[in-house]
């Protein structure tokens, strides 16, 4: 299960030498957008700005304070709660930023009739769009309640609740829980 919003949110994580963000420059930006570049409606030589960067850079803090209220009575994402914007003003930046890239079914026609999806805004406004749509559609859904903070060691990932009994983002972080848990337990 794979959604644009969760893979966006992920751009910062946990690695054993401290934490990483994915968009920390505008080639780091460039690269994720390319890889998603289907999704966010991008053309392939698509080159990120230093500006659109930080923006984006913005829009993802204000959806992770989102993620953060939805996981709520449970902590959040220890990456960077400190550092999120309130509530009220993540939910502003994330519905302004959806309503400035609108989008409308474009009927095409070659030998037989399809419905394509355009937008006549830029390449900037569109990713962050489709970002912040992509959020909105994710946070509206059945889904939101199975979202999960990610409690092993050093981790900060966001991840849905894919079986009752899943406790981590992935078999990684399980791991490593148990052995902290372990170690913990015989240290004594």
């Amino acid at each position: 299960m794979s959604f644009l919003s969760l893979d966006f949110v992920s751009t910062v994580r946990a690695t054993r030498s401290g934490p990483v963000d994915t968009l920390s420059d505008a080639e780091g930006m460039t690269a994720w957008a390319r890889e998603h570049a289907p999704e966010l409606g991008l053309k392939p030589g698509f080159t990120a700005s230093e500006e659109l960067r930080q923006e984006t850079v913005r829009l993802r803090q204000a959806v992770r304070a989102l993620f953060a209220r939805a996981v709520a009575p449970e902590p959040p994402s220890r990456a960077d709660a400190s550092d999120l914007p309130a509530f009220e003003e993540a939910l502003a930046l994330v519905n302004a930023t959806a309503l400035a890239a609108p989008t409308a079914p474009q009927l095409l026609w070659d030998g037989e009739p399809a419905v394509t999806t355009v937008s006549t805004a830029g390449p900037s406004a569109r990713l962050r769009g489709r970002l912040a749509a992509a959020a909105v559609e994710f946070l509206a859904s059945p889904e939101r309640t199975l979202l999960r903070t990610c409690q092993a060691p050093r981790c900060v990932l966001y991840f849905v609740k894919e079986h009752p009994r899943q406790e981590w983002c992935s078999t990684a972080c399980g791991n490593r829980a148990r052995a902290a848990r372990h170690y913990r337990e015989h240290k004594k």
